[in-house]
Protein backbone atom coordinates (compact mmCIF):
# COMPACT_ATOMS: atom_id res chain seq x y z
CA UNK A 1 0.00 0.00 0.00
CA UNK A 2 1.36 3.51 -1.23
CA UNK A 3 0.36 6.80 0.31
CA UNK A 4 1.75 9.88 -0.58
CA UNK A 5 2.17 12.64 1.87
CA UNK A 6 1.23 15.92 0.83
CA UNK A 7 2.88 18.33 3.24
CA UNK A 8 5.77 19.84 1.11
CA UNK A 9 6.89 21.07 -2.20
CA UNK A 10 8.59 16.88 -2.43
CA UNK A 11 6.56 13.90 -2.76
CA UNK A 12 7.01 12.06 0.21
CA UNK A 13 5.98 8.60 -0.08
CA UNK A 14 4.96 6.02 3.13
CA UNK A 15 4.87 2.35 1.80
CA UNK A 16 3.22 0.04 3.72
CA UNK A 17 3.82 -4.14 4.01
CA UNK A 18 3.04 -6.77 5.93
CA UNK A 19 5.45 -6.10 8.86
CA UNK A 20 5.65 -2.53 9.39
CA UNK A 21 6.12 0.67 6.84
CA UNK A 22 9.03 2.63 5.39
CA UNK A 23 8.98 6.20 4.31
CA UNK A 24 10.91 7.27 0.70
CA UNK A 25 12.27 11.21 0.99
CA UNK A 26 11.21 13.92 3.27
CA UNK A 27 10.35 17.79 2.94
CA UNK A 28 12.71 20.84 3.82
CA UNK A 29 13.80 21.44 7.05
CA UNK A 30 11.31 22.86 8.97
CA UNK A 31 8.30 21.01 7.80
CA UNK A 32 8.66 18.33 10.33
CA UNK A 33 4.75 19.49 12.08
CA UNK A 34 3.49 19.66 8.69
CA UNK A 35 4.61 15.69 7.90
CA UNK A 36 3.26 14.47 11.44
CA UNK A 37 0.16 16.22 10.67
CA UNK A 38 0.13 14.79 7.33
CA UNK A 39 0.17 11.21 8.76
CA UNK A 40 -2.19 11.37 10.80
CA UNK A 41 -5.09 12.59 8.12
CA UNK A 42 -3.51 9.39 6.12
CA UNK A 43 -4.46 7.27 9.00
CA UNK A 44 -0.77 6.63 10.16
CA UNK A 45 1.66 7.48 13.04
CA UNK A 46 5.24 7.46 12.86
CA UNK A 47 5.39 4.48 15.42
CA UNK A 48 4.95 2.63 12.14
CA UNK A 49 8.04 3.69 10.10
CA UNK A 50 10.94 1.01 10.30
CA UNK A 51 13.08 2.71 8.13
CA UNK A 52 13.70 5.82 5.70
CA UNK A 53 15.21 5.71 2.49
CA UNK A 54 16.60 8.40 0.56
CA UNK A 55 16.44 8.81 -2.85
CA UNK A 56 19.46 11.62 -2.75
CA UNK A 57 20.59 13.91 -0.14
CA UNK A 58 19.46 17.00 -1.56
CA UNK A 59 17.82 19.64 0.70
CA UNK A 60 14.80 19.33 -0.22
CA UNK A 61 14.59 15.59 -0.20
CA UNK A 62 15.92 14.95 3.25
CA UNK A 63 15.70 17.69 5.33
CA UNK A 64 13.63 16.82 8.01
CA UNK A 65 15.19 13.03 8.10
CA UNK A 66 17.40 13.63 11.20
CA UNK A 67 13.88 14.53 13.06
CA UNK A 68 12.60 11.60 12.07
CA UNK A 69 14.83 9.14 13.35
CA UNK A 70 14.64 10.99 16.37
CA UNK A 71 11.02 9.06 16.71
CA UNK A 72 12.62 5.52 16.31
CA UNK A 73 13.02 5.40 12.59
CA UNK A 74 16.28 4.23 10.91
CA UNK A 75 17.65 6.29 8.32
CA UNK A 76 18.72 3.81 5.50
CA UNK A 77 21.64 5.05 3.10
CA UNK A 78 23.01 3.29 0.13
CA UNK A 79 27.01 2.54 -0.14
CA UNK A 80 26.58 5.09 -2.91
CA UNK A 81 25.40 7.50 -0.89
CA UNK A 82 27.64 7.58 1.97
CA UNK A 83 30.01 10.44 0.89
CA UNK A 84 26.85 12.81 -0.11
CA UNK A 85 24.86 12.42 3.56
CA UNK A 86 26.24 15.82 4.31
CA UNK A 87 25.90 17.80 1.17
CA UNK A 88 23.09 19.64 2.19
CA UNK A 89 24.68 20.69 5.63
CA UNK A 90 26.40 23.77 4.03
CA UNK A 91 23.14 24.62 2.00
CA UNK A 92 20.95 24.99 5.55
CA UNK A 93 24.10 26.71 6.86
CA UNK A 94 24.43 29.58 4.31
CA UNK A 95 20.33 30.04 4.64
CA UNK A 96 20.62 30.74 8.41
CA UNK A 97 17.92 27.32 8.47
CA UNK A 98 18.20 26.56 12.31
CA UNK A 99 15.03 24.49 12.15
CA UNK A 100 17.26 21.83 10.21
CA UNK A 101 19.06 19.01 12.26
CA UNK A 102 22.19 17.40 10.87
CA UNK A 103 21.74 13.39 10.25
CA UNK A 104 24.15 11.58 12.63
CA UNK A 105 26.31 9.16 11.16
CA UNK A 106 26.34 7.07 13.89
CA UNK A 107 22.83 6.42 13.35
CA UNK A 108 22.47 5.55 9.90
CA UNK A 109 22.07 2.10 8.58
CA UNK A 110 24.69 1.94 5.44
CA UNK A 111 23.80 -0.89 2.94
CA UNK A 112 25.00 -2.53 -0.28
CA UNK A 113 21.73 -2.02 -2.94
CA UNK A 114 22.41 -5.74 -3.60
CA UNK A 115 21.22 -5.92 0.43
CA UNK A 116 18.34 -4.11 0.02
CA UNK A 117 16.03 -6.97 -0.73
CA UNK A 118 16.56 -8.91 2.15
CA UNK A 119 16.57 -5.17 4.65
CA UNK A 120 12.86 -5.36 2.79
CA UNK A 121 11.76 -8.54 3.66
CA UNK A 122 12.21 -7.46 7.43
CA UNK A 123 8.67 -5.19 6.64
CA UNK A 124 7.65 -7.32 4.33
CA UNK A 125 7.70 -5.54 1.29
CA UNK A 126 9.68 -7.23 -1.95
CA UNK A 127 11.63 -5.27 -4.14
CA UNK A 128 15.64 -3.55 -3.78
CA UNK A 129 17.52 -0.45 -4.52
CA UNK A 130 18.69 0.39 -7.59
CA UNK A 131 21.29 2.67 -8.50
CA UNK A 132 20.06 5.10 -10.90
CA UNK A 133 22.74 8.63 -11.05
CA UNK A 134 21.81 11.36 -13.77
CA UNK A 135 20.04 13.97 -11.41
CA UNK A 136 22.41 13.22 -8.81
CA UNK A 137 25.60 11.01 -8.23
CA UNK A 138 23.72 8.99 -4.99
CA UNK A 139 20.62 9.64 -6.72
CA UNK A 140 18.57 5.97 -5.67
CA UNK A 141 15.35 4.43 -6.90
CA UNK A 142 13.27 1.93 -5.14
CA UNK A 143 11.62 -0.69 -7.14
CA UNK A 144 9.18 -2.98 -5.77
CA UNK A 145 8.53 -6.08 -7.14
CA UNK A 146 4.76 -5.31 -7.95
CA UNK A 147 5.63 -2.69 -10.56
CA UNK A 148 5.62 0.31 -8.18
CA UNK A 149 8.46 2.76 -9.09
CA UNK A 150 10.00 5.36 -6.62
CA UNK A 151 12.77 7.32 -8.97
CA UNK A 152 12.75 11.03 -6.52
CA UNK A 153 14.39 13.63 -9.08
CA UNK A 154 15.11 11.08 -12.07
CA UNK A 155 13.93 12.91 -15.09
CA UNK A 156 10.53 12.14 -15.99
CA UNK A 157 10.19 8.87 -18.50
CA UNK A 158 8.22 10.70 -21.29
CA UNK A 159 11.82 12.79 -21.85
CA UNK A 160 13.75 9.15 -22.44
CA UNK A 161 14.62 9.92 -26.42
CA UNK A 162 16.19 13.12 -25.42
CA UNK A 163 18.71 11.37 -22.93
CA UNK A 164 20.18 8.59 -24.97
CA UNK A 165 23.40 7.75 -24.67
CA UNK A 166 24.00 9.32 -21.22
CA UNK A 167 23.24 8.81 -17.28
CA UNK A 168 19.99 9.15 -17.03
CA UNK A 169 19.33 6.88 -20.01
CA UNK A 170 21.27 4.47 -18.76
CA UNK A 171 19.54 4.90 -15.56
CA UNK A 172 15.97 4.25 -17.17
CA UNK A 173 17.12 1.06 -18.97
CA UNK A 174 18.24 -0.32 -15.54
CA UNK A 175 14.53 0.33 -14.32
CA UNK A 176 12.59 -0.61 -17.77
CA UNK A 177 14.41 -3.71 -17.41
CA UNK A 178 12.17 -4.32 -14.39
CA UNK A 179 9.07 -3.57 -15.92
CA UNK A 180 7.68 -0.47 -13.91
CA UNK A 181 3.95 -0.07 -13.38
CA UNK A 182 3.48 2.71 -11.77
CA UNK A 183 6.13 5.63 -11.29
CA UNK A 184 6.18 7.56 -8.16
CA UNK A 185 8.39 10.66 -8.61
CA UNK A 186 10.07 13.76 -6.41
CA UNK A 187 8.22 16.37 -7.66
CA UNK A 188 6.15 15.20 -11.05
CA UNK A 189 2.61 13.70 -10.93
CA UNK A 190 2.62 9.94 -10.63
CA UNK A 191 2.62 8.27 -13.96
CA UNK A 192 1.04 4.79 -14.60
CA UNK A 193 2.88 3.05 -17.18
CA UNK A 194 0.92 1.21 -20.58
CA UNK A 195 1.90 -0.59 -23.30
CA UNK A 196 4.79 -3.42 -23.99
CA UNK A 197 6.91 -1.15 -23.63
CA UNK A 198 5.39 0.65 -20.61
CA UNK A 199 5.79 3.99 -22.15
CA UNK A 200 3.76 7.07 -20.78
CA UNK A 201 0.54 7.37 -22.55
CA UNK A 202 0.46 9.99 -25.32
CA UNK A 203 0.02 13.77 -24.18
CA UNK A 204 -3.44 15.27 -24.68
CA UNK A 205 -2.33 19.13 -24.95
CA UNK A 206 0.82 20.32 -27.75
CA UNK A 207 3.93 20.91 -26.11
CA UNK A 208 3.90 24.58 -27.43
CA UNK A 209 0.65 25.30 -25.34
CA UNK A 210 1.86 23.92 -22.49
CA UNK A 211 5.03 26.36 -22.28
CA UNK A 212 2.90 29.32 -22.95
CA UNK A 213 0.56 28.31 -19.87
CA UNK A 214 2.98 27.45 -17.68
CA UNK A 215 4.99 30.86 -18.54
CA UNK A 216 1.79 33.02 -17.83
CA UNK A 217 1.18 30.69 -14.37
CA UNK A 218 4.77 31.84 -13.29
CA UNK A 219 3.86 35.42 -14.10
CA UNK A 220 0.67 35.24 -12.57
CA UNK A 221 2.30 33.81 -8.89
CA UNK A 222 4.92 36.90 -9.03
CA UNK A 223 2.24 39.44 -9.03
CA UNK A 224 1.13 38.03 -6.14
CA UNK A 225 -2.29 36.02 -7.75
CA UNK A 226 -3.54 33.46 -5.62
CA UNK A 227 -3.97 29.61 -7.10
CA UNK A 228 -7.87 30.21 -7.34
CA UNK A 229 -7.06 33.45 -9.40
CA UNK A 230 -4.65 31.86 -11.40
CA UNK A 231 -7.26 28.52 -12.18
CA UNK A 232 -9.58 31.41 -12.93
CA UNK A 233 -7.33 33.57 -15.04
CA UNK A 234 -6.33 30.72 -16.92
CA UNK A 235 -9.27 27.71 -17.08
CA UNK A 236 -6.56 24.82 -16.34
CA UNK A 237 -6.18 22.27 -14.99
CA UNK A 238 -6.24 22.68 -10.55
CA UNK A 239 -3.77 19.75 -10.27
CA UNK A 240 -1.08 20.89 -13.15
CA UNK A 241 -1.45 24.81 -11.70
CA UNK A 242 -0.77 22.96 -8.37
CA UNK A 243 2.20 21.30 -9.63
CA UNK A 244 3.98 24.33 -11.49
CA UNK A 245 3.47 26.85 -8.66
CA UNK A 246 5.31 24.23 -6.29
CA UNK A 247 7.82 23.59 -8.49
CA UNK A 248 8.70 27.54 -9.32
CA UNK A 249 7.91 28.13 -5.60
CA UNK A 250 10.64 25.57 -4.68
CA UNK A 251 13.02 25.80 -7.21
CA UNK A 252 14.96 28.83 -7.46
CA UNK A 253 15.45 30.77 -10.91
CA UNK A 254 14.01 27.91 -12.54
CA UNK A 255 13.00 28.63 -15.93
CA UNK A 256 9.86 27.24 -17.95
CA UNK A 257 11.75 24.51 -19.50
CA UNK A 258 13.23 23.47 -16.22
CA UNK A 259 9.28 23.09 -14.62
CA UNK A 260 8.77 21.47 -17.72
CA UNK A 261 11.65 19.32 -16.70
CA UNK A 262 10.70 18.13 -13.65
CA UNK A 263 6.61 17.67 -13.77
CA UNK A 264 4.41 15.22 -15.29
CA UNK A 265 2.34 16.82 -18.18
CA UNK A 266 0.22 13.79 -19.18
CA UNK A 267 -3.22 14.05 -18.74
CA UNK A 268 -3.40 18.05 -18.43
Amino acid sequence: MVIELKYSGTNTYLIRGTDGSILFDTGWAGSFPQFCRALGEAGAAVQEIRYLFISHFHPDHMGIAQEIAGCGVRIVAADVQRAHIHDADRVFAKEGNRLYQPIIDDEVRVISCGESRLLLEECGISGELIHTPGHSEDSISLCLDEGAFFVGDLNPLYELELHKGTQIGDSWNKLLARDPVMVYYGHAKTAELSGKLRLPKKESRHSKDIFRLVKKTMKYIDKGYTLPDIEQATGADKAFLEDVTRMYLTHRNISVQGILDRIEIKGK
